[in-house]
């Protein structure tokens, strides 16, 4: 689902073994000179980038003669040729992945991943991460999440929440909602006073996250478990659906969002809330770390989606080690390392969410309140993972169905539309 900008770590380092002959690149000591290739796509200022640029210190102390070498690509790019660069010799040591049946659940079903579970097991991964986040570190052969082999690491948590303006929110006289009935009262007192309240990016995951939001508005666990796990079926004319497609058709007619933001990413929609244009932005704790650094001429805070007890969240997206990498132990090195209590407070404390840190040392208040409304999103088993993740190419199909409810396609097309895709995927695994 998401994000910032792709980096390419270049890793060149020292190995303390191994043979070398005239083809191989040799250091000053005579030793063969190795190099580990990393991608992840996290912004430098995040929550994420910052943790994992004291993991690659970390990793350079332990493994001497490391250079780092970046270079940017974006997360669109990967999430379209993954497949294809790691069926070949382009393929990276290590990457961040997204998490999830139609994109780790795909690859690892095309044999393209590295089988993680003996590592897990030996580096004690599986008792530093819940049930619940393990969820997304499993799939079977199918490529269904939840069992199985493990196949990624996450090591941070994540989930949707309603980023609010103070400011906006005072000067409009609008109180911080505990109900969905408060929330939408607020938009309409916004609307009314000639502010479109929501910002909105349809050509990217935000649109898409804000219809599932309306779904498990109407929805309980089993619904869930049926949409993402396929242990059930799905009627997408049920009332889920059919209540989250009605209701974005009727937010754009009410002017909650922006009618012409169906061509609208999400890094423009970051950027105009962060830039105090909008009061509200629905979107991941991936941007939180972001706002807290960039945000300082208005006030603002968080809440959990009111009345909801479920929400878009999970594991945070994955480490994954392709089949074809060739450093495979040095990947695994740097999995560890980011799973250190270092690295975790360090990533709790800029506005992430840790899996393995210490509670007592997340110190930042800011970072306390993103903690605290994860974890009782997650006290009341609320994670329910993301709209896009049941189908490989499903992120397509409901980009281009909500950006479908934004320019005013007919509520029930749109449902048949996201439907087809995703019947003809069930039928394709057996269901």
């Amino acid at each position: 689902m998401r994000k910032s900008p792709f980096i390419v770590l270049m890793v060149a380092a020292l190995a303390a073994c191994g043979g070398t002959d005239s083809t191989t690149p040799q250091s000053s000591s005579g030793t063969q000179a190795r190099t580990l290739t990393l991608w992840h796509y996290e912004g430098a200022d995040s929550a994420m980038g910052k943790a994992w640029a004291e993991a690659i210190k970390k990793f350079e102390a332990s493994h001497p003669g490391v250079t780092v070498k970046f270079e940017e690509k974006g997360f669109e790019q990967i999430q379209k040729t993954a497949g294809m660069v790691l069926n070949s010799d382009e393929a990276p040591d290590i990457m961040e992945y997204n998490k999830g049946n139609a994109t780790a659940g795909l690859l690892s079903k095309q044999g393209l991943l590295s089988d993680l579970t003996e590592q897990a097991t030996q580096r004690g991964w599986d008792k530093a991460l819940s049930a619940s986040l393990q969820t997304t570190a499993k799939y079977d052969e199918r490529g269904i999440m939840g069992s199985g082999k493990w196949f990624g690491i996450p090591n941070y948590a994540e989930y949707v929440m309603v980023y609010y303006n103070k400011d906006l929110f005072a000067k409009h006289k609008v109180e911080v909602p505990t109900t969905y009935e408060q929330f939408t009262a607020g938009l309409d007192t916004f609307v009314k006073d000639g502010v479109t309240p929501i910002a909105n990016a349809g050509a990217e995951y935000p649109a898409q996250q804000i219809f599932y939001l309306l779904a498990l508005s109407k929805a309980q666990r089993p619904w869930v478990d049926s949409y993402q796990l396929y242990k059930g079926k799905v009627d997408f004319h049920g009332p889920e659906l059919t209540y989250a497609a009605n209701t974005y058709a009727d937010w754009v007619k009410k002017g909650y969002v922006d009618k012409d933001s169906a061509g609208i990413k999400a890094e423009d929609m970051g950027v105009a809330f962060m830039s105090g244009k909008f009061p509200i932005m629905v979107s991941g704790s991936w941007w939180y770390g972001r706002v807290q650094s960039t945000v300082k001429d208005f006030e603002w805070g968080s809440f959990l989606w009111p009345g909801n007890q479920l929400a878009p969240g999970s594991s945070g997206n994955i480490w994954v080690v392709p089949e074809k990498a060739k450093n495979k132990d040095l990947a695994y090195d740097f999995i560890d390392i980011t799973m250190s209590k270092e690295i975790q407070n360090l990533l709790g404390n800029s506005g992430g969410l840790p899996v393995a840190a210490d509670p007592a040392a997340i110190t930042d208040a800011k970072s306390k309140e993103l903690v605290e409304n994860f974890n009782k999103l997650s006290a009341q088993d609320g994670l329910a993972f993301y709209p896009d993740w049941p189908a490989p190419g499903y992120y397509d199909v409901m980009v281009a169905g909500v950006q479908g409810l934004i320019n005013g396609t007919a509520p029930g097309a749109v449902l048949d539309e996201i439907a087809g895709p995703y019947n003809e995927n069930l039928a394709d695994i057996g269901g």
